[in-house]
């Protein structure tokens, strides 16, 4: 049975997000649902201004050119450009996770900011080019590129909107985004969201890729809106309207693109979720702590912690850790072993270390940031492990380590699947047994409790580490 066209974009897409060569091309659609305008209402008063109807109009381009030619310049759609897209607009959920995944270039025929917005507030730094003079230059730190290939806002007279735009902009500097753009479509692999078939910028970037590739094209994905019945107000016109667009849908795929179609556009946020909860089950945060390693010997429970790491990067997980006391040191060995069987040294995505901050002397303000620390962190994963978790407390006695129950409650709460490792002992095995006995409440009966019940068998630790990497598997598979 052939796989469903979705999944299948959705495997591919992860995949290109951990081979680090996943884009995104971004149209108007993404940004009206935040509040900004579509191309008709933009143009609403510039066609009333030269007698026109918009909504009679489909060549938004050409008629941009009519009032430049009738007015003998541009100001007005400058004007025009200004109000629309420098009011205030929070980003949307599309834009939050977009921003929040691996994704390093952005394409965008936008003029506004929510896409540069929404990775600051992800704590990324973007690098805008909005000119090609800027295209030469490399902002400090930056881990993401916004490429503004038809201008912004804030330099209105130089966004490439009429029809002496698009003609001339293969002659003129801004080439240099074509050639940018070339060499991203070679080696990456692009989500178009927020294009329609009636959107001006569409064709003129299909003809560009067919240009620029020719049968030397990627597959890449595009997202779009099935026309509705409720569109149209006759069903002749409708079904017209349906013929027309799988034609389209077809014509796509000259220019390497699969589209796929939706009957509403929430159900791009519910595809951008599905690719951002499986990308996330691909990491795995390590939660653990150890003053002391009871049931096991010292020597057994290291090489135990190392060889859990080792086998979850074996598997293709990449771990996420705080480097908890007795713990953490083991997990990045156990990372660094499977490394060297694969001969790298390369450890971007294979592991995220995030050390507590230390030296906070004040007992509330170090149990907020430590809080915050743990949320941002465990966000990262989608799988929780727990190891062992105990301490010394203020007498030097080993007690069980209320931080792992912090992690365990925050993982819980944010939608991780928890995997406490039981015969590692302490808070583990109390949050194994708390587990099982609400297993729907945290596996949403996946089917894994017999596999769950398994991580309280001790054994040796190549063992153990593989019934605890089966469990983090299926539930990976099952998501």
């Amino acid at each position: 049975m052939p796989k469903d066209p979705v999944d299948s974009f959705i495997e591919t897409y992860v995949q290109a997000l951990h081979d680090e060569n996943a884009a995104v091309f971004a149209g108007a659609g993404l940004s009206i649902p935040a509040g900004m305008v579509d191309w008709k209402g933009l143009m609403r008063g510039i066609a009333t201004d030269v007698g026109l109807d918009v909504d009679r109009e489909d060549d938004l381009v050409t008629l941009a050119q009519y009032h430049v030619n009738e007015r003998g310049g541009r100001n007005r759609i400058n004007q025009a450009l200004v109000n629309e897209f420098s009011k205030r607009a929070a980003s949307t959920e599309n834009h939050r996770i977009l921003a929040s995944l691996p994704i390093r270039t952005y394409w965008t025929t936008n003029y506004d900011t929510l896409i540069e917005d929404a990775l600051k507030v992800s704590k990324r730094i973007p690098d805008v080019k909005i000119e090609p003079d800027s295209l030469t230059t490399t902002a400090p730190g930056r881990d993401a590129i916004v490429y503004k290939m038809h201008g912004d806002v804030s330099r209105p007279g130089k966004a490439v909107l009429t029809k002496d735009d698009y003609e001339s902009y293969d002659s003129s500097t801004r080439h240099l985004f074509s050639l940018a753009l070339q060499g991203d479509l070679v080696s990456k692999t692009f989500l178009f969201i927020g294009f329609s078939f009636s959107d001006p910028n569409l064709n003129y970037i299909l003809a560009r890729i067919r240009v620029l590739l020719g049968e030397n094209r990627r597959e890449h994905y595009c997202l779009l809106r099935k026309v509705q019945r409720a569109d149209f107000k006759t069903n002749e016109k409708y079904l017209y309207a349906c013929a027309k667009q799988d034609l389209q849908v077809r014509d796509l795929k000259r220019y390497g693109i699969i589209g796929l179609l939706f009957d509403s556009f929430a159900k791009y946020t519910e595809v951008i979720q599905r690719i951002h909860r499986r990308f996330r089950m691909s990491r795995v945060f390590v939660s653990g702590s150890a003053a002391d390693y009871a049931p096991f010997d010292e020597s057994t429970a290291q090489v135990l912690i190392a060889e859990i790491s080792r086998q979850l990067v074996e598997a293709g997980f990449g771990i996420v850790s705080g480097f908890g006391l007795g713990v953490g040191p083991f997990v990045v060995n156990g990372v660094l072993e499977q490394l060297d069987r694969e001969g790298t040294q390369v450890l971007q995505e294979r592991v995220i270390l995030r050390p507590f901050p230390q030296g906070i002397a004040d007992p509330t303000e170090r149990n907020r940031r430590w809080t915050a620390y743990r949320e941002e962190m465990i966000s990262h994963a989608g799988v929780a492990v727990f190891l062992f978790g105990n301490k010394h407390d203020s007498s030097n006695s080993i007690v069980t380590a209320d931080g792992m129950e912090s992690e365990f409650a925050i993982a819980s709460r944010i939608g991780l699947a928890v995997v406490p490792v039981g015969c590692t002992g302490s808070k583990a095995k109390e949050l194994l047994h708390r587990v099982i006995a609400n297993y729907d409440t945290y596996f949403h009966n996946r089917g894994l409790k017999t596999m769950l019940r398994d991580l309280d068998r001790s054994g040796t630790p190549s063992a153990v580490a593989g019934r605890v990497v089966a469990l983090v598997k299926a539930i990976r598979d099952r998501s």
